[in-house]
């Protein structure tokens, strides 16, 4: 099974209420995916997914994204062993972001630095320049052995 998305309804009524799936890909077929927790609602990260790794989430349950460094499909967690298994895929009124509750298997991690979050670091001012600083130290797993030699 290969779900393909219809094009986009004529009407904005048609768009905002229930019906058809009509994701508004951006001008780089892009939507924006943000993705948390399905039990404690934490923000893990935020990513891209092209027609092909939306379809494939929808079609396996299991979130797929798109790089866009590495210029391709990925199956989060397929190196790590932390798969983002889908609970619920939300869609925004204009269908241009989708919000993914996951459960994280494995180690519990969702960021490639190990942590459980990608959103590990505030940033403040300091003397006048914006600084980051790190709030959550804690890695879950090594990235260096997990990711070695496969260009994470």
């Amino acid at each position: 099974m290969t779900i393909t998305f219809p094009p986009l309804p004529s009407s904005k009524t048609e768009l905002e209420d229930a019906g058809a799936f009509t994701p508004r890909f951006d001008e780089a077929g892009l939507v924006t995916a943000i993705v948390t927790d399905y039990s404690d609602g934490e923000l893990l990260m935020v990513a891209h997914m092209n027609a092909e790794a939306l379809a494939l989430t929808i079609e396996t349950g299991i979130a797929h994204y798109f790089s866009r460094s590495r210029n391709k499909i990925w199956k989060k967690g397929e190196t790590s062993g932390n798969l983002q298994t889908v609970v619920e895929l939300l869609t925004d009124c204009d269908q241009d972001a989708v919000w993914l509750k996951v459960r994280v298997a494995g180690h519990d991690a969702s960021c490639h630095t190990g942590r459980r979050s990608c959103f590990y670091r505030s940033v403040k001012l300091v003397d006048g320049r914006a600084m980051t600083e790190i709030v959550d130290g804690k890695r879950h797993f090594d990235p260096h052995s997990i990711y070695q030699g496969s260009g994470t």
